[in-house]
């Protein structure tokens, strides 16, 4: 016996395509959402009929058994800017071409489920001039250490050259980025941003002062050549002393949009809230044992800032806790959240500005999408 009451199916049907815009869903996948939001399962066959029943009336379809709401402006896609058409597209990945604030900007509201984002946290390294600099082998803001071992070693932004005016800068960033993106997040979205120790505290006070909840840390663990170095032209005079420790992990700080009620009910009306766990036995905790990028992901992607597709994958899919839903990477470069959403089965959207990387994006999303978890580089 249903224990729906009357309306309520085509309630759930009507709202989840609303929120899917011009994308739609699948049959499967609005079962799924009704039975998340109500706690109980309604018959794919009794969604099939009214969905037939009621177009081209009220629904399009898109494809067999894929179907979008038709006619109004309630279907503009939660994937599509407002103003712009997609630079590229790739399976359930779209990628723009633009200023990311001025793309959030135009989006509608409650139409991304979450975040994950690696954003030039520095602001001044990823600005035109300093880019030549780097594509130029000239450093710049940009330390671009010896080869070791044989092996060519990724440039590292120069953080501590950050002046006061450049720290206040970074502070204004991210709380005007954090105000145009909370609106376009369904509650109980989370944002999940890629910083560094010296400038995270900026990020996160800022993402806060925006409205954001902050939901604790990921730390990334990972071994690299940066940092632990002797005082410069003096290393023999102080050969016991290191200006910085080396560095052993990377932060990842972690927010969330206010959640409407409960997390239970947040997570039956938007599919948010929380974190997919790993397995019914292992929740998705807030270490994550990392490799750096391997050299076969950086042939394909060759990023100053790419993270390696095992690490992304893991974070990616724990960012929609029902498997749900779209993920923005609105500080895009070279695809590399894009690339792991699609290998995790996600749709994704992303923006990116420089042209350079945009076109690497265009190459780079298919091939790290691609490439199967058995031959990423390993845990350590």
């Amino acid at each position: 016996m249903t224990r729906f009451q009357p309306g309520q199916v085509r309630d759930g049907i009507l709202d989840y395509l609303n929120k899917q815009g011009m994308a739609g869903a699948s049959i499967g996948e609005i079962a799924e959402r009704i039975e998340a939001q109500y706690g109980y399962a309604a018959a794919p066959s009794s969604i099939r009929s009214y969905l037939q029943a009621h177009t081209p009336g009220s629904f399009e379809r898109v494809s067999r058994g894929h179907y979008k709401v038709a006619g109004s402006a309630a279907h503009q896609s939660s994937m599509d800017s407002h103003t712009q058409t997609p630079a590229f597209t790739h399976g359930k990945a779209r990628l723009f071409h633009g200023d990311s604030l001025e793309w959030l900007r135009s989006q509608p509201s409650e139409s991304i489920h979450g975040v994950v984002t690696d954003p030039p946290y520095g602001l001044v390294e990823y600005s035109p001039l300093e880019q030549a600099k780097l594509r130029a082998g000239r450093g710049g803001n940009w330390r671009i250490p010896p080869s070791f071992d044989g092996h060519a070693r990724s440039p590292v932004p120069r953080f501590t050259t950050l002046s006061s005016v450049e720290l206040v800068e970074i502070e204004r960033f991210f709380a005007n980025f954090g105000e145009l993106l909370l609106p376009v997040l369904v509650p109980g979205a989370h944002v999940m941003v890629a910083a560094n120790p010296l400038v995270s505290h900026l990020v996160s006070y800022a993402l806060d002062r925006a409205g954001f909840e902050r939901r604790g840390e990921i730390v990334r663990l990972v071994s690299t050549m940066r940092g632990g170095d002797r005082p410069k032209n003096a290393h023999e005079e102080f050969p016991d002393v290191s200006v910085m420790p080396r560095s052993q992990w990377e932060p990842w700080l972690l927010f969330r949009k206010p959640v409407v009620g409960t997390v239970a009910q947040n997570l039956r009306q938007y599919g948010t809230g929380g974190l997919r766990r790993i397995s019914d036995a292992q929740p998705f905790g807030d270490v994550v044992r990392s490799s750096p990028t391997h050299a076969k992901e950086r042939q394909i992607a060759n990023h100053p800032s790419l993270k390696p597709q095992a690490f992304l994958r893991q974070i990616v899919r724990a960012i929609l806790p029902m498997g749900t839903g779209v993920i923005l990477d609105p500080f895009a470069g070279s695809g590399s959240t894009l690339a792991a959403a699609e290998a995790v089965g996600y749709r994704s959207v992303g923006v990116e500005m420089d042209e350079k990387y945009l076109e690497l994006a265009k190459k780079s999303i298919p091939a790290l999408a691609a490439l199967p978890d058995k031959q990423l580089a390993v845990e350590v």
